[in-house]
């Protein structure tokens, strides 16, 4: 039993062996748990089974080896013969390989420079154009050869997206141009002008050596703007100007470039016409804000020139547009842009410079609008409007030097001490000379110390004229007008100074209340005097504008009648001073109304009166003959005129005869004044002739010759032709007796009642005389 047991665990163990040696070795796990699974000892002699099939296999592997030693020698031997040369066949296949992969990263590098053609970066602003005419070629020409490929489809949808990357781009490009251009426009306008005024200098300075008979050219004028000067002109202006010889123009400025490849890249894509709109759109929302002032341009000079420097800049701008380019701006578009700037430009000019009062500030003004003018004319903008503008501005320059003038001559009235100037030698007779046109062969046989007839104004005022027609020429100068035309300016202006603010300074100085007597008539002096210097002020014009005044259409200075006006007023308000002044010692009379009888002398004030009248016309000795006669005649009248009207005062009741012979010494008085002559040239008695009304009136009443007055009335010889009939009754009812008290007639009630009844009779016959009168006027 136990026999049979071990030959069968034995042949089961061959068995598992087997199957170990021929089954695969993941089956191997379930074979040998089934060692495990027989008896409990099975498992030991099946390792011994084990350890002997090994140590057979062992045994049959060294036969093999014993029986192939020598083979495996012989081969490892070949081996280690061609061992080398299988080496350098390695070799050979890794370098084919090697230039293989060379070659087609060769060929990629290649491929992705030339796609990146097609693919500009920001950065690379330059390459635009010629990445598009580069995707032309290949979406036309190259593309389509090899379009079965899926990368050429690709490249194919990418290129229109690439086409509005590159727009988008230039697009931004431009934008950042017109930004730029608009930042530069003052500096460009700045060169710009500054270029200009170089060629108006040069060109004065080639008339004025042409004129010296040089002939050699100062400057050259090169391409638009640029003004190169030779050697001649830069000593002229010195080392400090040798840095400006450099020539900058507006390229030199700013970068255009931006704007070139913009319009070849919208040309190229098919859109050059909506670039073209919008470019001009832009410019024109630039030239509004280009043309809108500061609000305070007005107050310095340097307000209206950054103005200028803009315009002028952004004008240079489009020009070089217009001539670098063909068509993106049209000579009409810049006409367009042009005259819509030249109409703001004027308004805005018209209204801050009717703000200036400074004639230097406008004159600077004026300067650079003719400045601004010939810059922009050599670009070939019309600019005849902005010198009309300054035919305006013209106006109100003279306006402004009106202005400052009437201060001057205020001030020059104001410090004058009216009184002739003395003069201590000859220097300073030459000194007064050559300021002023006087010639007198009479004073100047005179010795020294003398005086001469005008005051110190005269001169000055003369000089002061002189100085004005100099200040007004300024503004003509580089106006482009002829002689004729500046000539006529000139005298215009000064007609104006004359006959407005010189005639109104001497009006407003003839009235002022501290100008007395002394002063008017040495006024009248001045002014007869300045009259006659009137031709040299011709003269002075001529000499300037080289335009004779014998031309038909030469304009005359107006002077003649402006002092013949001043003198007029001042002989008027002598009349007016010398009555006031009479009226002043009029009131200082006191007379004894009710007096018996007279002082039997004149009165005080009188006397002080007459004293004052005759200090007063000696000094019109110095007047015009006519001025003298005419002030005495005036006072005397006046005189006559004021003493009937004493007299006749409503307020004064009654006078006695005492009254009437005290007031007949006074006018005696003044009878024997106007008889000594106090001013040469009268006729006879024609001045005494002032004081008739009073000489008859007061003869009635001290003859007491009544009859006659009555018998002669009316009649042409009478001999008191003189005597109104209401003048009479006005005195002779202030002295008949009207009242008890105080009455003058009381003692004739008395003493002689036939007189009284005269009185009476007579007063009758008066008011009979003065109601026919007003039946019968």
């Amino acid at each position: 039993m136990a026999e049979s047991e071990t030959l069968e665990s034995v042949t089961e163990h061959e068995r598992i062996l087997q199957e170990i040696e021929s089954t695969d070795t993941a089956c191997v796990g379930p074979t040998l748990r089934s060692v495990y699974d027989d008896q409990p000892n099975a498992h030991k002699r099946f390792m011994e089974k084990l350890d002997a099939r090994i140590r057979n296999h062992d045994r049959e592997i060294e036969k093999m080896c014993n029986f192939h030693h020598q083979g495996f020698v012989d081969a490892i031997t070949e081996l280690l013969k061609v061992r080398a040369d299988a080496e350098k066949l390695m070799v050979t296949a890794q370098m084919e390989e090697v230039i293989r992969c060379r070659v087609q990263q060769r060929n990629m590098v290649t491929t992705v420079e030339k796609l990146q053609l097609c693919i500009p970066g920001e950065d690379d602003a330059t390459t635009y154009y010629a990445a598009l005419k580069t995707m032309e070629q290949l979406q036309n020409i190259y593309i389509p050869r090899v379009s079965q490929y899926r990368f050429c489809q690709i490249m194919a949808e990418n290129l229109p997206k690439l086409r509005e990357e590159i727009k988008e781009i230039s697009m931004s490009d431009l934008k950042d141009f017109l930004e730029s251009i608009r930042k530069h426009s003052d500096k460009i306008g700045q060169t710009a002008m500054k270029q200009a005024q170089q060629h108006r200098t040069f060109n004065s300075a080639v008339q004025k050596q042409a004129s010296v008979g040089l002939a050699k050219p100062l400057y050259s004028l090169d391409s638009r703007i640029g003004i190169r000067q030779n050697e001649l002109a830069a000593e002229e202006r010195g080392d400090e100007d040798d840095a400006d010889d450099e020539v900058l123009t507006a390229p030199d400025l700013v970068d255009f470039s931006p704007v070139y490849r913009c319009l070849h890249i919208y040309s190229v894509l098919g859109d050059r016409e909506t670039f073209e709109n919008y470019y001009r759109k832009q410019r024109k929302k630039q030239a509004r804000l280009v043309l809108q002032p500061q609000s305070s341009m007005h107050e310095t000079v340097e307000g209206y020139r950054k103005y200028f420097n803009q315009i002028v800049g952004f004008f240079v701008v489009e020009d070089h547009i217009l001539h670098a380019t063909q068509g993106l701006v049209t000579r009409a578009f810049t006409d367009e842009l042009w005259n819509m700037a030249l109409s703001k430009i004027i308004a805005v000019l018209r209204t801050h410079s009717s703000y200036c009062n400074d004639p230097d500030l406008v004159l600077e003004l004026k300067n650079l609008i003719v400045i601004f003018a010939d810059t922009l004319q050599v670009y070939g903008f019309p600019v005849n409007r902005l010198f009309d503008l300054l035919f305006e501005i013209r106006d109100q320059y003279n306006e402004t030097l009106l202005k400052k003038w009437a201060l001057v001559f205020r001030d020059i009235f104001e410090q004058d001490n009216y009184s002739p100037i003395p003069v201590e030698s000859e220097e300073e007779y030459k000194s007064v000379i050559s300021r002023f046109p006087f010639h007198d062969a009479e004073i100047e046989k005179q010795p020294f110390p003398k005086k001469l007839p005008m005051s110190q104004s005269v001169p000055q005022i003369y000089t002061q004229v002189k100085e004005f027609i100099y200040a007004s020429l300024k503004f003509s100068e580089s106006l482009h007008r002829s002689s004729t035309e500046i000539d006529d300016m000139l005298r215009k202006s000064t007609n104006l100074l004359l006959t407005r603010t010189l005639s109104s300074c001497l009006q407003n100085l003839i009235k002022k209340p501290h100008i007395g007597l002394t002063e008017l008539v040495q006024i009248i002096i001045n002014t007869t005097h300045l009259e006659q210097a009137c031709r040299y002020l011709e003269d002075f014009i001529t000499n300037i504008t080289n335009v004779s005044p014998e031309t038909i259409h030469t304009t005359r200075l107006y002077g003649l009648s402006t002092f013949k006006d001043a003198r007029h007023a001042a002989e008027g308000e002598i009349y007016t001073k010398l009555n006031q002044k009479i009226d002043e010692f009029i009131q200082l009379a006191d007379y004894e109304w009710s007096m018996s009888e007279s002082d039997g002398r004149a009165s005080g004030y009188l006397m002080d009166l007459i004293n004052f009248l005759r200090s007063t016309f000696q000094v019109f000795t110095h007047l015009p003959g006519k001025v003298a006669q005419t002030a005495c005649m005036s006072a005397c009248k006046h005189l006559s005129t004021s003493l009937m009207q004493m007299l006749l005062d409503n307020e004064l009741k009654q006078i006695s005869m005492g009254a009437i012979q005290q007031f007949n010494l006074d006018v005696i008085q003044c009878e024997l004044f106007a008889s000594s002559e106090p001013v040469p040239g009268f006729q006879g008695d024609t001045l005494q002739l002032a004081f008739i009304d009073l000489r008859q009136l007061l003869d009635l009443f001290m003859v007491w010759d009544w009859s006659t007055y009555l018998a002669d009335y009316g009649q042409p010889n009478s001999k008191y032709l003189r005597v109104n009939p209401s003048t009479a009754l006005a005195l002779l009812e202030k002295m008949k007796d009207t009242s008890k008290k105080n009455n003058i007639f009381s003692q004739f009630r008395k003493n002689d009642r036939d007189k009284q009844k005269l009185i009476e009779t007579v007063v009758k016959q008066l008011r009979s005389l003065v109601n026919g009168m007003s039946q019968h006027p």
